[in-house]
């Protein structure tokens, strides 16, 4: 079974008026949305990309939903660390938290742009070139490497956004402070960019980087590229709720990057084994197909994704909680010995003390 083409182009429109209205709904009044608000919005995304891969049973069947629930999730994965990097830039650029919400959308819009692009390359490429899947699996591994030790990624990418920045600085003029979420404002009776073009040109970098490491983990799963493509919209819609809605829980997914990296090790595995089962270079195996290579099914990909993610989440959250009941247990114990000895649990000075009574 396959796709109608009617479904592939009506999927595609509604997608885009949905985005549309959230756009138009973040500029007609920009806000700090609630924690109930975004809970019922990422709700929201997230029971529409169900009900879609329900629509993709019925019309196509078991493996192509199969498909884009694996890598929905893949990508849904990555994105929540891509709000690590927006995290670090809206706290480095001390952007007003009133219009954060119009610089997410804004990088998921560059970041569906980009990710377009990478697509539509990806796809002509493994339709003339099988052995891609070579590369793609060995890139793959190799991201999993540095998504495995902390300290890689995020800092590579701080690093990389500020020698942008930078160069940005040096080629025009920035004011010192923002307008609103304006890009140009005047200062002194001249036309200036306000800092919030750094912050797009940040996010889209960003934004870049991301699409390199995220796109060939999602072909690892699917060869269609409008699997690839609605996979991608749905885990980068509804992200700007959950940055809000995360906010600081996500210091607390200390072990997310682990569970990140073995998903992108086993896909890339996966698409060496692809490209065995498919070989045609001449010096491996005499350009015949490796037939003992195993050919993994969707529906182990697909388990595989949901059980790394969730035990880096719970493991995660376990460990934070254990640091608290930890902090917890050294404060108490501290106030016990002061109060033994007599002394205040505060290096503070009484107002007596200070000699103002």
């Amino acid at each position: 079974m396959e796709l109608p083409l009617w479904f592939e182009i009506g999927s595609l429109v509604v997608l885009t008026l949905i985005l549309l209205a959230d756009l138009l709904l973040i500029l007609k009044r920009p806000h700090i949305p609630s924690t109930r608000e975004s809970t019922l919005w990422v709700v929201f995304y997230v029971t529409l990309a169900l009900i879609f891969a329900g629509l993709m049973w019925v019309f196509a069947g078991g493996e192509y939903a199969g498909q884009f629930i694996a890598g929905w999730l893949t990508e849904y994965s990555l994105s929540i660390d891509n709000l690590f990097v927006f995290v670090l830039i809206m706290s480095q650029f001390s952007v007003p938290r009133r219009y954060q919400q119009e610089v997410l959308m804004v990088g998921i819009i560059i970041a569906l742009v980009l990710r377009g692009a990478f697509i539509l390359v990806g796809a002509t490429i493994i339709e003339n070139f099988s052995p891609i899947f070579y590369l793609f699996g060995a890139f793959l591994v190799y991201t999993a490497i540095r998504q495995a030790f902390p300290g890689g990624d995020h800092d590579d990418d701080a690093k990389r956004e500020g020698f942008v920045v930078r160069q940005l600085r040096r080629m025009i003029d920035i004011s010192d402070e923002y307008d609103g979420s304006k890009i140009r404002t005047v200062v002194g009776g001249k036309k200036m960019w306000t800092p919030m073009i750094i912050v797009f040109v940040a996010i889209g970098v960003t934004d870049l980087l991301f699409a390199i490491d995220s796109i060939p983990a999602i072909f690892g799963i699917t060869q269609s590229a409008f699997i690839v493509f609605t996979a991608n919209i749905f885990a980068l819609m509804g992200l700007r709720q959950l940055y809000f809605l995360l906010g600081d829980l996500l210091d607390r997914l200390r072990y997310l990057h682990y569970g990140i990296a073995f998903i992108l090790a086993f896909i890339g595995v996966k698409l060496v084994f692809h490209a065995m089962h498919v070989n045609e270079l001449p010096f491996i195996n005499g350009g015949e197909h490796i037939e003992w290579a195993p050919e993994i099914s969707t529906m182990a990909s697909l388990v595989v994704i949901v059980v790394a993610m969730a035990v880096a989440t719970i493991a995660s959250l376990l460990a934070s909680a254990r640091d608290r009941r930890t902090a917890a247990t050294a404060t108490a114990a501290a106030s016990r010995v002061a109060d033994e000895k007599g002394t205040p649990p505060t290096v503070e000075r009484s107002a007596t003390e200070r000699g103002e009574g």
